[in-house]
């Protein structure tokens, strides 16, 4: 695998898919959540909210496939994204200062995410220098 300056990631509770590209190639990596994105049912009167914690180990391993990578827009239907993002703050600030935007995307398809990096990074790059 190249490195790559830019990086797509997708993400939901069940899987990240990242992609790295650049304008005439792409390399794509998917990690999968161990917790294999259970549903829990939230009951009446619980005093937890029914929702799953935050995997941090599936988070260090997207983060792990980031390190190299100068640009980052994270894309996602729900809050993990945003659950990403603040992992990398906490525990890679370093990292976290690379990404771009957050943007909220339910289910596109690889091809379509790989055209909408290409366009966001064309008129990104335009914006900022690139050195990671």
């Amino acid at each position: 695998m190249q490195d790559h300056y830019h990086a797509i990631v997708w993400i939901d509770h069940r899987e990240a898919k990242i992609f790295h590209v650049s304008a005439s190639d792409v390399d794509r990596l998917v990690v999968y959540s161990h917790g294999g994105g259970q549903n829990l049912h939230h009951k009446a009167n619980a005093r937890d909210s029914g929702h799953l914690g935050v995997d941090k180990e599936f988070f260090a391993r997207i983060v792990g496939a980031l390190t190299h990578t100068g640009a980052i827009l994270l894309t996602g239907p729900a809050n993990a994204k945003t659950e990403l993002q603040s992992y990398m703050t906490e525990h890679r600030p370093d990292l976290a200062k690379r990404i771009s935007a957050v943007e909220t995307l339910d289910h596109p398809s690889d091809g379509a995410l790989v055209a909408l990096a290409r366009k966001f990074f064309r008129a990104d790059d335009r914006m900022h220098a690139q050195i990671p």
